[in-house]
C-alpha cells in the first residue's frame, strides 16, 4: 500500500518535472539566444540543480525518520509547485522583458541561468532521497524498492516529454502547461501528506527498519556495501557522462532522420526516458538474484555502448535500396520534410517518430535502465542511510550529465563530429570491460566485451559517409558539415541546382531566384536609402545577397545560427561557382555573424534602415522565435527613422501577428510577403519600379530576377482592413503555428 502510493506520487512528480523542462529551456532560450553555448550551459543549470538538491535531500534524510522524511518530501512537491507557478512571471516577464539587458555578457547570463533554476531544480533533486528514507524498509529490497520509485518517476517523465509538445503547449501555451505541471506537484505533495497515516500503519506492522536477509555464498565485496561508496560514484558518475553523451547524439541523428520540427525534443525525450523506465521496472524482480553486482553493472555499460555503435552502423552499411529501409533513404533525399500537424499520414509518423527512435536507442536506455536498481543492490546495506545513498549517488551521476553535455556540445560535436565522439565513448566502455578484467580476471567476459567495442570503434564510419546516408545521398555528390550548431548539407537538386538544408530540413536553394531573392529586394526597393541592413539568416545567401541590390548600401550584416553554412559555401562557390554567390561571398559590405538574430538584435545597440528575417517554415523547431509578436515589437525598436522590416508570411495567423506589431504595413506575394514600419508606408509603385530600371540595381540583379521583382512590386498593396483584434496571435509564450495550432480556433481569416 506504502509502496504503491509513493510509486503513484512520484509518476506525477516526474510528469511536471519534465513539463516544466521542455517549457523552461524554451522560455530561457530567448534570454541568451538558441546557439549551442547558451542551449548547453540551460541544460547543464537545469542538472546542476537537480545534482545539489539530490545531495542536499540524502544529507538531510540522514536526520529525519521515516515519518518526517515523508512530511518533507511532501513539502518539497508543494514548493516545487509554487515556484512553477511563478516561473513564467520569474523568468520571462522579470528576467527577459524588464531586465534582459542582464543577460548580455555569456559569464554573467550563465550565472543567470544557473541562480534562476536553483530553487526548483533543487526542490526537484531532494524528492528521490527523501522518498527513500520515507519508504525504504530494509537493504534486502532497497534495489527493488528503488527500481519502482524511479521507473514509475521515469514513466512519468516520459509522458511528460510528450504532453508538453504534443498537447499542453498547442492547447495552452507554455504558462498553462507550466500551470499543468504545477497541479500535478499540488496532488502530489498533498498525497504525500494523506499518505503519511498509512507509514504510521506499515512502521507499526512491520517494524520500523530492517537490514533484511543479505546474499549468501558471495564474495564479501559482493555484498551490499561491500565496496566503496566513492568507487560506485565514480562509476555512476561516468555513466551519466556516457548517457547524456548518447543523448545528444540520439537527438542528433534523430532530429535530421524526422528533418527537424518543434515535435522532435519531446518525442526522443520520451522514447529515451520510457527505455530508462522500462529498465528500471525489468530489474525489480531480477536484483535479488544479482550476485555480482558489478560486473553486471560494468556488463550493462558495456552492452548499451555496443548497441549504440551497433545501430549507428547499421544507418549506414544497410543497403539502401533494401525494401524496409529503402523508405527511409528516400524520404532522407527529399528537401521537404513530413509537415507534422499539417499532414495526415498516421504511417509516416510511426515511421518517424516511433519506429526511427525506437529502433536506433531504445534498447541501449533500456539497459540503463537496468542499471539502476543493480546499483541500488550493490551499496544498500542500512535503511536508515538509503536517502542519503541514493542522493549522492544520484548527485554524481548528475555531475557526470553536466560534464557529458557540456563536452559533446561545445566540444566533441565541433571536433570530432557525431561518429568521432561515438568512437570516444567506445574508449569509454573499453574502460569498463579493462575494470571488469582487472576485478574478474582474463577468463571473464570482459576480454571479449574490450574487443567487441575496439572493433566497432573501428567500424564507425567516417562523417562524410555517416552524413550522406542520412541526406540520403552518395559519396562525391553532396557537402555536409557539422559542428556543435547544426549538420549542414548542400546537395544537388537536379541539373545546376542545389538545396542547402539544415538539419535535414531545406532551408533554400541556388542559383538565387523565386521568394527568397523578393525578400531581400523588395523592401530593399520599398526603402529610400536603405544603407545599413540586418539579415537574420543566411541559407543559401540569397535574401542577403538580393538585399544588398542598391547601390546606396553600406553594410550588410547576416546572423547565422549555423555555423558550417559559410564554410559550406565558400566549398561550393570555388568548385561549381553557382551565379551570383561569389559576388555575395566577396562583398566587402557583407559581415557574417554566427549567433542567434533576434538574441543578438534584442542586446545590440545599432540601428538598421532594414532587417530582414530570412524565411523559415513556420512549423519548424524554434520558428515561433521569429514570428511572435513579441519579436517583431523589439525588432520594430531596432530600426532608425523610416526604417522597414521585412518577413516571410506563409500563414494568416504571421500576417496578423505582424500587422499588430506594425501600423504601416505594404503586403507583396499575396500578402506572404510583408514590409511594415512605424512610419507611413505608401504603395508608390513608380518610384520603386524607379529604383528597380536604375543601371546599378539591373545589373546586379541580372535581367530573370529583375522581371519576377517587378511583377511582385506591381501587386504591392496596403492590406484591406484592419488587423483582427483577439488572440490567436503568435506569442513568445503561445507559438501557434509552429506548434501547429489550427487557426480557425481564433477566427482568423484566410488568405487575403
Amino acid at each position: 500500500m506504502l509502496l504503491g502510493g509513493a510509486a503513484a506520487l512520484f509518476f506525477l512528480s516526474g510528469v511536471s518535472a519534465l513539463i516544466y523542462q521542455v517549457s523552461w529551456q524554451r522560455i530561457l532560450g530567448l534570454h541568451t539566444g538558441l546557439g549551442v553555448f547558451s542551449m548547453a550551459v540551460i541544460v547543464a543549470a537545469f542538472l546542476t540543480g537537480l545534482g545539489i538538491g539530490s545531495h542536499l535531500g540524502g544529507a538531510a534524510s540522514l536526520r529525519l525518520d521515516r515519518l518526517r522524511s515523508l512530511r518533507a518530501f511532501a513539502v518539497v512537491e508543494l514548493g516545487i509547485g509554487l515556484a512553477a507557478l511563478a516561473s513564467p512571471a520569474v523568468y520571462y516577464d522579470l528576467l527577459y522583458v524588464r531586465l534582459g539587458h542582464l543577460y548580455e555578457g555569456a559569464v554573467l547570463g550563465s550565472a543567470l541561468h544557473f541562480l534562476s533554476l536553483l530553487p526548483p531544480t533543487a526542490l526537484m533533486g531532494a524528492s528521490l532521497p527523501l522518498l527513500a528514507r520515507a519508504v525504504v524498509r530494509d537493504s534486502a529490497a532497497a534495489g527493488s524498492t528503488m527500481g519502482v520509485l524511479y521507473g514509475v518517476n521515469v514513466v512519468g517523465a516520459a509522458v511528460g516529454a510528450l504532453l508538453a509538445p504534443w498537447f499542453l503547449i498547442p492547447e495552452l501555451g507554455l504558462r498553462g502547461a507550466i500551470q499543468v505541471g504545477a497541479a500535478a506537484n499540488f496532488v502530489a505533495g498533498l498525497g504525500g501528506l494523506a499518505l503519511v497515516r498509512s507509514l504510521r500503519a506499515d512502521a507499526a506492522r512491520e517494524g520500523e527498519t530492517g537490514r533484511g536477509e543479505e546474499p549468501v555464498g558471495v564474495d564479501e565485496r559482493e555484498r551490499p556495501g561491500g565496496r566503496p561508496l566513492g568507487l560506485w560514484a565514480l562509476l555512476y558518475a561516468t555513466s551519466g557522462g556516457c548517457a547524456l553523451s548518447l543523448e545528444m547524439v540520439w537527438f542528433r541523428l534523430t532530429d535530421v532522420a524526422v528533418k527537424s520540427t518543434a515535435f522532435t525534443f519531446g518525442s526522443v525525450l520520451a522514447v529515451f526516458l520510457a527505455g530508462l523506465a522500462v529498465g528500471s521496472l525489468l530489474g525489480v524482480p531480477l536484483v535479488r538474484r544479482v550476485r555480482r553486482p558489478l560486473a553486471t553493472f560494468l556488463t550493462l555499460q558495456c552492452g548499451l555502448l555496443l548497441y549504440s555503435a551497433a545501430a549507428a552502423i547499421a544507418l549506414v552499411s544497410l543497403p539502401a535500396d533494401w525494401a524496409p529501409y529503402a523508405w527511409f533513404v528516400e524520404y532522407w533525399r527529399g528537401y521537404e520534410g513530413f509537415a507534422l500537424g499539417r499532414a495526415s499520414d498516421p504511417a509516416m509518423l510511426v515511421r518517424l517518430y516511433v519506429a526511427v527512435p525506437l529502433l536506433l536507442f531504445f534498447p541501449a536506455t533500456v539497459l540503463m535502465g537496468l542499471s539502476f536498481p543493480v546499483l541500488q543492490r550493490a551499496v544498500h546495506d542500512d535503511p536508515d542511510s538509503a536517502g542519503f545513498k541514493v542522493g549522492l549517488l544520484q548527485a554524481a551521476n548528475i555531475a557526470g550529465c553536466v560534464v557529458g553535455s557540456l563536452s559533446v556540445a561545445l566540444l566533441a560535436f565541433g571536433t570530432l563530429g557525431t561518429t568521432g565522439t561515438l568512437r570516444l565513448l567506445l574508449a569509454v566502455g573499453i574502460a569498463f570491460a579493462a575494470l571488469g578484467v582487472r576485478e574478474y580476471g582474463w577468463r571473464s567476459r570482459f576480454p571479449a566485451l574490450a574487443a567487441a567495442l575496439a572493433a566497432l570503434a573501428w567500424a564507425v564510419p567516417g562523417q562524410e559517409a555517416f552524413w550522406l546516408r542520412l541526406h540520403g545521398v552518395e559519396a562525391g555528390t553532396a557537402m555536409v558539415a557539422e559542428d556543435g550548431s547544426a549538420v549542414v548539407s548542400v546537395r544537388p537538386m537536379g541539373d545546376s541546382h542545389w538545396g542547402v538544408t539544415v538539419n535535414g530540413q531545406g532551408h533554400s536553394w541556388l542559383p538565387y531566384g523565386d521568394v527568397h531573392s523578393w525578400l531581400g529586394a523588395i523592401p530593399a526597393l520599398v526603402h529610400p536609402a536603405p544603407r545599413r541592413i540586418a539579415v537574420i539568416g543566411l541559407g543559401s545567401g540569397d535574401t542577403a545577397w538580393s538585399a544588398g541590390c542598391r547601390p546606396e548600401t553600406e553594410h550588410i550584416r547576416v546572423y547565422e545560427i549555423a555555423a558550417p553554412q559559410v564554410p559550406l559555401l565558400k566549398r561550393l562557390a570555388a568548385r561549381e561557382d553557382p551565379p551570383f554567390l561569389r559576388a555575395l561571398l566577396a562583398d566587402p559590405r557583407l559581415e557574417l555573424q554566427v549567433a542567434d538574430g533576434r538574441n543578438a538584435l534584442a542586446h545590440g545597440d545599432e540601428l538598421f534602415d532594414l532587417i530582414e528575417a530570412d524565411a523559415v517554415r513556420p512549423h519548424s523547431a524554434i520558428s515561433g522565435n521569429l514570428y511572435s509578436l513579441e519579436f517583431f515589437t523589439r525588432t520594430a525598436e531596432r530600426l532608425r527613422p523610416g526604417g522597414v522590416m521585412c518577413t516571410w508570411a506563409p500563414t494568416p495567423r504571421i500576417r496578423d501577428t505582424f500587422r499588430t506589431a506594425f501600423p504601416h504595413v505594404l503586403a507583396f506575394a499575396g500578402g506572404e510577403i510583408l514590409v511594415g514600419s512605424r512610419q507611413p508606408l505608401e504603395p508608390a509603385v513608380d518610384t520603386w519600379l524607379e529604383r528597380l530600371h536604375s543601371e546599378p540595381v539591373q545589373r546586379y540583379l541580372g535581367p530573370a530576377i529583375a522581371r519576377e521583382i517587378q511583377r511582385q512590386l506591381r501587386a504591392g498593396r496596403v492590406p484591406p482592413g484592419p488587423p483582427p483584434r483577439g488572440r490567436d496571435l503568435n506569442r513568445d509564450l503561445f507559438p501557434r503555428d509552429e506548434f501547429v495550432v489550427p487557426a480557425e480556433r481564433g477566427g482568423t481569416p484566410a488568405l487575403w
